[in-house]
């Protein structure tokens, strides 16, 4: 440290007797008494820096101060939560991960009050008392199941106040996607073989058919044909709505942070079913005034007004009008929300039904759903993009007197000089 105080001193005055010996030159008045100025500036430069290269030191405070930015810097771009605690279980330090998944994160406060969880708090006290590290499991079921391993390990702190006892790190690794993955394959697998056997069977019974009796049976071909093609429609309209709602449900616990327009989503897609609606001679109409923003992702909720519409123009239009309404609520202090109503005069349903008819492959009436084309999947995968979107769906309906379906989304809070996705018409 001295020797590189000494070289900065003579480098330092080197430099300054350099620059006035260029000044001199530059203005032509370069001379004796120059040149014995400009020696002079060096030699009491040097002598002068070296003397106090003794007095140049990084304090242990600096050194301190140093180091606990670095660590704060490390900590802010680790991307999974990470938190550390003393021997109490009190939060010493967070990182920005942790603070967004658990909020009531405070420092100097028991992390109890943040994290309700038997085990990882039996963890602590374990690895405070053997030193060995742990790993255990935290799940967490709002606002979506989540599913973390934790790592414990004990951190020992030489300098630190409690005289170098070890204090505890949690590195939280988020497993929730791998979990869902491998539920949504278990799940694509039985639900699919099950829903599948029949239009399979029915295929092959009249595949058989026309192999043998009906060979030659020109219309009962053509028949059987037909029926065919209605059937691998079938098919293909049930792979494909299995195949959203795993790609929705592997996704369900990243809400999306754009802000899109669903009045005028609803708008758009009013304008799609209108045709459909009025072959069944049903009046298909909006009610929605102006822009209302949610925090959302334009495609799953063009999805969400396609399948509501659907199902009120195939099972409720027998009543002959359908509104599509998007109204503002704002019920202080809590947050307003944008509200999509999907409302039929249809026959209605029965109460022990509406419990279920989110459930996958739930159908009020078997038959009736499959003459419609139906997958028993349409409010199943309606769920889950409200869930995504950090909503809730509710129904209401009783016999003779129509449905109606709400989705209820938190409104979007507009940041400064940002507008609204544009939503090509």
């Amino acid at each position: 440290m001295a020797r590189g105080a000494r070289r900065s001193a003579w480098t330092a005055a080197a430099s300054a007797s350099a620059a006035l010996t260029l000044f001199a030159w530059t203005r032509d008045t370069l001379d004796g008494p120059w040149i014995a100025a400009s020696v002079a500036a060096l030699g009491l430069g040097g002598f002068v820096g070296s003397q106090f290269r003794g007095r140049i030191r990084i304090t242990p405070e600096a050194a301190d101060r140093t180091r606990h930015s670095v660590a704060e810097a490390l900590l802010a771009n680790i991307p999974d939560p990470v938190i550390l605690v003393d021997r109490r279980a009190v939060v010493i330090e967070v990182n920005p991960a942790a603070r967004a998944l658990l909020p009531a994160l405070k420092l100097r406060h028991p992390l109890s009050f943040a994290l309700r969880a038997p085990d990882v708090l039996d963890g602590i006290e374990e690895v405070l008392r053997t030193g060995a590290p742990l790993k255990t499991l935290y799940t967490t079921r709002v606002p979506t199941e989540r599913a973390f391993e934790v790592q414990l390990g004990a951190l020992p702190m030489p300098d630190g106040p409690a005289g170098g006892q070890p204090n505890v790190v949690l590195f939280l690794r988020d497993l929730t996607s791998a979990r869902r993955l491998e539920a949504m394959r278990v799940d694509f697998v039985a639900n699919a073989s099950h829903e599948l056997r029949t239009p399979l069977a029915s295929l092959l019974g009249f595949i058989e058919t026309l192999q043998g009796p009906a060979r030659n049976d020109a219309p009962a071909r053509e028949r059987f044909l037909g029926i065919m093609k209605i059937q691998a429609h079938r098919m293909t309209r049930l792979i494909d709505d299995l195949l959203s709602l795993s790609r929705i449900e592997l996704r369900e616990h990243v809400a999306p942070t754009k802000a899109v327009d669903l009045a005028r989503i609803a708008r758009q897609m009013v304008e799609t079913q209108g045709p459909l609606a009025r072959e069944r001679g049903v009046e298909l109409t909006l009610e929605a005034e102006g822009v209302h923003r949610v925090p959302g992702e334009r495609d799953e909720l063009l999805r969400v007004v396609e399948n509501l519409v659907e199902n009120a123009v195939k099972y409720g239009g027998s009543g002959g009008r359908i509104v599509v309404a998007v109204t503002r609520v704002a019920e202080p202090p809590r947050r307003a929300q944008v509200v999509l109503a999907v409302r039929d005069e249809g026959p209605g349903i029965a109460p022990e039904h509406i419990p279920r008819l989110t459930e996958r492959f739930y159908r009020v009436d078997v038959a009736s759903s499959r003459d419609q084309g139906g997958t028993g999947l349409g409010l199943a995968i309606v769920k889950h993009i409200v869930n995504r979107h950090r909503g809730r769906l509710a129904i209401e309906s009783a016999l003779g007197a129509g449905t109606t379906v709400r989705a209820f989304f938190p409104e979007y809070v507009a940041e400064r000089d940002e507008t609204a996705e544009t939503i090509p018409g």
